[in-house]
């Protein structure tokens, strides 16, 4: 599984690379978590408000700091 925290480095996008790797931690899954900040490349994913959390392709979250439920939700937890 793999994660993309998509964010120029502002304190809400640090926030969600937080929240994301300690969900990853909690749930035990092996996941890949990538931290994005350049800006053509979160451009080519399609996401244009940030932070936005990407999980094995799919956009789950943008513009917002997700919960750490939220993760878990997604890992399968």
């Amino acid at each position: 599984m793999e994660i993309k925290v998509l964010g120029p480095g502002c304190a809400k996008c640090h926030k969600t690379e937080e929240i994301v790797r300690a969900a990853v931690q909690e749930s035990g899954v092996e996941v890949h978590v990538i931290k994005v900040s350049d800006a053509m490349e979160i451009a080519k994913s399609g996401v244009f408000g940030t932070p936005a959390v990407i999980v094995d392709g799919q956009v789950k979250a943008v513009g917002k700091i997700p919960s750490k439920q939220d993760v878990l939700n997604w890992i399968g937890k």
